[in-house]
């Protein structure tokens, strides 16, 4: 079991780039790292009227905690400054993109690859509990996917990562596009060694969101505000979903897409070739 998030995982499967092994099982290291608004109960226990003293124990079982945390996010940001080195070296630009389920995250990956048409070199890491669904529709593109499967775990890692890198066919100056599992809360936590987290909000999810979930906003360089070809049909605020983020992150870029449609695919493209050309 994690020690940070608590998700149950003790496994990864890593599949092959273009096939994908479902019987290879690779154990995976519970690591990861922390950011800011990480919400502490500092209220104190109620008293037990069997005068028990849970005070106490609540302390030690905080302490135990703490320590394993420590534990673990030390062996995260080992493994992920060590994947970040090797990316340098081979000048690569990796983006960790997360969102929460149902966002659009795969359906842009595919459109802004297409329009890419092979300029770039480019590979996807592809995160989720089952399946290789979206490794499929990624390689369906001519683009290389790994698909990572978590079991029961609720995000990447930077371990999971490092296992998966030697496997892609990364070019040199190339682009490492690696997607999350969905789930707007653990993976902002945990450095997978990327130059820049990408978070993607659609505009059914509610404009609140940012400040529902601040730590993913608050770790995030870029918000891709997704489905804009439905806001006719919704009563989606844009402004205020992008103040609420920018409450969390004032330093926060934005781009409002739509991967049915096309909207802002070239201004993300653009961005993404900034990032490169400054890496």
């Amino acid at each position: 079991m994690c020690g940070v998030c608590g998700c149950g995982g003790s496994e990864a499967r890593i599949g092959s780039v273009f096939g994908g092994d479902r019987n290879k099982r690779v154990q995976r290291a519970d690591t990861g790292t922390t950011q800011a608004w990480r919400a502490i109960d500092t209220r104190r226990p109620a008293a037990s009227p069997a005068g028990l003293d849970h005070e106490s124990t609540d302390r030690a079982s905080v302490a135990r905690l703490q320590r394993v945390e420590r534990d673990i996010l030390g062996k995260n940001a080992r493994i992920a400054a060590a994947n970040r080195s090797w990316l340098a070296e081979r000048r690569i630009l990796a983006l960790n993109l997360m969102s929460s389920p149902g966002s659009g995250k795969t359906s842009l990956l595919v459109r802004a690859l297409e329009t890419l048409g092979g300029r770039l070199p480019a590979a996807v890491i592809e995160g989720d509990q089952q399946t290789e669904f979206d490794a499929e529709r990624i390689r369906a593109t001519g683009v290389p996917a790994l698909q990572i499967n978590t079991g029961k775990g609720c995000h990447l890692d930077a371990d999971m990562v490092a296992r998966a890198l030697p496997r892609l066919p990364l070019a040199e100056r190339g682009l490492l596009l690696i997607e999350n599992v969905g789930n707007l809360v653990c993976p902002a936590a945990f450095d997978l060694g990327e130059a820049h987290k990408v978070v993607i909000l659609s505009v059914t999810e509610g404009e609140d969101k940012p400040l529902k979930y601040p730590d993913m906003f608050a770790a995030a360089d870029l918000m891709l505000l997704n489905k804009a070809d439905l806001l006719p049909y919704l009563s989606f605020d844009v402004e205020r979903a992008i103040e609420y983020a920018r409450r969390v992150n004032p330093q926060l870029e934005v781009i409002l897409t739509s991967a049915t449609r096309g909207d802002g695919i070239d201004a993300w493209l653009a961005w993404i070739e900034r990032e490169r050309a400054s890496a």
